[in-house]
């Protein structure tokens, strides 16, 4: 039921719930910077992003309680910076200079 949702473990009464939340906020801007052009794109900060994705999504399967919230969005972290970093890449060793 909500209730048993609203006060359980990961529920909004808890960091468990809130951090996750507001890690959405990483994903919208990297949403926003698929627009970018590959030259504004900065390399460090893709592979952060990516490799605390990474890390974070396994860290959401091992805790107790399973945090499934902080494990999607941190998916969608390492995907945005995964694919951020390939563009770059493609750009700068691939020849390609149109990456979109």
């Amino acid at each position: 039921s909500a209730t048993s949702w609203l006060r359980g473990p990961t529920g909004p009464m808890t960091i468990h719930f809130w951090a996750p939340a507001f890690k959405w906020g990483l994903v919208v801007a990297g949403l926003a910077d698929l627009q970018r052009p590959v030259d504004k794109i900065s390399i460090p900060q893709s592979t952060a992003l990516a490799a605390t994705g990474i890390i974070w999504s396994r860290y959401a399967t091992q805790i107790i309680p399973k945090n499934y919230n902080l494990l999607s969005v941190n998916v969608f972290v390492a995907a945005t910076g995964c694919y951020q970093l390939s563009r770059v890449l493609r750009a700068k060793y691939g020849g390609d200079s149109t990456a979109a």
